[in-house]
């Protein structure tokens, strides 16, 4: 079978390789779709210190079961499932109070084991163990439950940002979560979405797409200046930082309306980490600044269930499908900005 197996930053190999023997307590998949993000681009272009090389890459998964280990009860060949990708142990002092997401022993589908930019792969007993795999509703695409971990993610920021009925939303940051972000923001309730981003081309995509209330070119405008003006000097209630800008992240604080709620969506380069706060701005403001770590297995499932209702439609976001040996294609893709959300075929 094939795979894209990532050896080091700017060597990433399409190679055959045999196809994987399911074992106890594990299933194997035949994967449908694996959509791309821009992890994988950071990963082709500077690894990822938790990533273990050689590695099968890929990890927004979705496919069908073609085999049972011994002791899986429950699952069956023909299933169709989604599998997380952020894979917590469980067992630790977090995972028992209810805090997966920051799991110290976390582990990753297409880091410590091999991905879904494969044909066939094993869904490990470790992910079975955490209920990480989830059956597809029927009517709905295995492409469209790819973005399943994605969405999961967003669902996580805006549970820890507290996004509800009446708010007024502004989300930095156009590209696909940028738009899940606005997407589900509408879902839970919020009164007015303002999307923001310095490219307008960009920006006038996504905004055609997602529809939000008020857009802003930020490269031609000062956005904490616009969303004063929009909001009748009163700000935001939540600003959603899906950019790894950390300028972006200052405006964002300089956007709140009293009491409002800072999301760092997206984290910032590791060589530049650090940002200025206004500490006299969050005391006097009350306001909340939050952080946000991926997405747990009880995630996936709640962001499986909104894509199947239709809550949070996703399929208008796929601009791009290819096959798994335009890989490389797909990631330069994704890296010039010129797609919404690209998912590979395999």
């Amino acid at each position: 079978m094939k795979v894209a197996k990532f050896y080091a930053p700017g060597d990433i190999r399409l190679e055959d390789v045999d196809e994987p023997r399911v074992s106890a307590g594990e299933v194997k998949i035949r994967v449908r779709n694996c959509s791309t993000c821009g992890t994988d681009v950071k990963i082709s272009t500077s690894g990822h210190p938790n990533m273990t090389p050689p590695q099968v890459m890929g990890h927004e998964i979705a496919g069908e079961i073609v085999d049972v280990g011994d002791g899986v009860d429950g699952w069956a060949v023909g299933d169709r499932v989604q599998v997380i990708a952020a894979i917590p142990d469980g067992t630790c002092e977090d995972c028992l109070a209810g805090h997966q997401t920051i799991c110290p022993n976390q582990l990753s589908m297409g880091y410590q084991f091999p991905g879904g930019f494969a044909e066939f792969m094993i869904v490990p007993r470790e992910v079975m163990r955490v209920n990480g795999l989830n059956r597809i509703p029927d009517g709905l695409g295995f492409a469209e439950a790819s973005l399943t971990e994605p969405l999961a993610c967003v669902l996580n920021g805006q549970e820890l940002a507290r996004v509800g009925a009446g708010d007024t939303v502004v989300v930095v940051g156009s590209g696909p979560i940028g738009c899940l972000h606005v997407r589900l923001a509408r879902s839970r309730g919020a009164n007015r979405i303002i999307l923001i981003d310095i490219n307008a081309a960009r920006l006038a995509e996504a905004a055609a797409i997602v529809g939000p209330d008020l857009t802003i070119v930020s490269s031609e405008t000062d956005a904490v200046d616009a969303v004063m003006a929009a909001t009748n000097g009163r700000g935001a209630d939540v600003v959603i930082t899906a950019a790894a800008s950390g300028s972006a992240q200052e405006q964002g604080l300089r956007m709140l309306a009293r009491r409002g709620r800072l999301s760092l969506f997206g984290g910032l380069p590791k060589d530049h980490p650090t940002i200025t706060v206004d500490s006299n701005l969050v005391h006097y403001r009350e306001l909340t600044i939050v952080g946000v770590n991926g997405s747990s297995p009880a995630h996936n499932k709640q962001a499986l269930e909104l894509i199947a209702t239709g809550a949070v439609p996703v399929s208008d976001l796929i601009t791009h499908r290819l096959p798994l040996d335009r890989l490389l294609d797909a990631i330069d893709i994704v890296a010039r900005g010129e797609a919404i959300k690209v998912t590979i075929e395999p």
